[in-house]
C-alpha cells in the first residue's frame, strides 16, 4: 500500500533514505528543529549534519507505512531498517509544517 505524504514530508523521506535530489533547505524552515534519540537539532546546518552522521552510523532506510492527522501534527509511522538492535521497527515521525517546509520534526 502506498501513502499520500505533502510534499516536504516526501521530500524527507528521500532525503533520508539518501536521495540526493532533494536538499535539506527544500523542506526544512531556516529555523526548523528535529528532535531525535535524546538531541535537538536546529536550523538548516545542524539538521543537514545530523541527518549525514544518522545515516553513516545506521545506514538505515525508512518506508512510510501510514498517516494521520493529530492537531497541528502530521503523524507518519514508517517502518525503519539499518544497522541496529531489531530492527527492523516501526517509528512515529510527529511533522509540524510551516508555509509549506517543515518546522519541527520528533521521531519516537
Amino acid at each position: 500500500m502506498s501513502i499520500q505524504l505533502a510534499e516536504p514530508l516526501d521530500n524527507y523521506f528521500d532525503i533520508s533514505n539518501g536521495i540526493d535530489t532533494v536538499r535539506v533547505n527544500d523542506c526544512f524552515t531556516p529555523s526548523a528543529t528535529v528532535h531525535d534519540e535524546g538531541g535537538t537539532y536546529q536550523g538548516l546546518a545542524a539538521i543537514e549534519s545530523w541527518l549525514q552522521e544518522t545515516r553513516q552510523k545506521y545506514r538505515f532506510s525508512s518506508k512510510p507505512l501510514s498517516i494521520a492527522k493529530k492537531g497541528h501534527q502530521e503523524i507518519v509511522v514508517a517502518e525503519v531498517s539499518g544497522n541496529f538492535p531489531s530492527s527492523p521497527i516501526q517509528l512515529n515521525y510527529a511533522f509540524v509544517l510551516d508555509s509549506g517546509k517543515i518546522q519541527s520534526l520528533e521521531i519516537s
